[in-house]
């Protein structure tokens, strides 16, 4: 009687080792934290369980940021403008010293010529040369001013764009603030989650490890070309000697369903 339990046994402990359930969950679950400082002014409760849109579910009261951002763009405009502009000094600048130039070593050169009047040709040939120069470093000055109005303009959209939370595909699969709340830096906004793919989470035994990377999946009883995309080299705490193991596949018609997972042979 003994000899024919174990018999029985046999083929269950068998099955087994190379039969396993999971459950078809989404492929990433995102916490989405705030960026910025702000008011509250969309948080779109209908919008929870379904696939998201371009349109925003989330929206944080950004009025000032684009009133600040169109000062900086017409701040950045008139400046630009002011370097054309002192460009075109500059090449006249540059005229004028070239004849003051010719003018004054045809001074030095006339006996004739007091050295109070050449001095004078001098004076004034280097007075426009240091006007040229005073007119380049002003120049320099405003293109500095420009990359700072630049990166600034360059934060603004930033904030501005973290303002306004999209997630095209995904689903809305909580959101953690209400309209009228402050938000932070760090504030948890919301919780989205990647269907386009799902992930199945099994724990192989010991000996299933070593020949699953080699075996062909089957799901339901299906063939699949699946193959195991992490394998654990070291066994899960809570599941004693078992060893963590993923397989992605095609996103499902339903998610968080059980599917049972088989590895046979080729």
């Amino acid at each position: 009687m003994k000899k024919f339990t174990l018999l029985l046994l046999l083929p269950f402990v068998s099955l087994g080792a190379k039969e396993y359930y999971a459950k078809a969950e989404p492929y990433e679950i995102r916490t989405v934290a705030s960026n910025v400082s702000g008011l509250v002014l969309l948080a779109d409760e209908t919008r929870e369980g379904t696939r998201l849109s371009k349109a925003p579910y989330i929206r944080i009261d950004d009025e000032l940021d684009r009133v600040e951002l169109d000062k900086t763009r017409s701040k950045i405009a008139l400046l630009e403008n002011a370097v054309t502009l002192n460009r075109e000094m500059a090449v006249n600048y540059e005229r004028i010293i070239e004849k003051k130039a010719r003018n004054y070593e045809r001074v030095e050169a006339l006996k004739m010529r007091s050295q109070v009047e050449k001095d004078r040709e001098f004076y004034d040939y280097v007075a426009t040369q240091n006007q040229l120069l005073a007119l380049q470093k002003e120049n320099e000055n405003l293109k500095v001013q420009i990359n700072d109005l630049q990166l600034r303009q360059r934060r603004l959209e930033r904030t501005i764009a973290d303002k306004s939370l999209e997630a095209p595909g995904y689903v809305l699969y909580a959101l953690m603030v209400k309209e009228e709340q402050v938000v932070n830096p760090g504030t948890p906004l919301a919780q989205v989650a990647d269907v386009r793919r799902a992930r199945l989470t099994l724990y192989l035994s010991g000996e299933d490890r070593e020949r699953a990377a080699a075996q062909v999946i089957y799901l339901d009883g299906q063939k699949t070309a699946y193959r195991i995309a992490r394998l654990w080299n070291i066994s899960d705490a809570e599941q004693l000697s078992n060893y963590k193991a993923e397989i992605i596949i095609d996103a499902p018609e339903q998610f968080s369903r059980l599917v049972k997972v088989e590895f046979r042979d080729e």
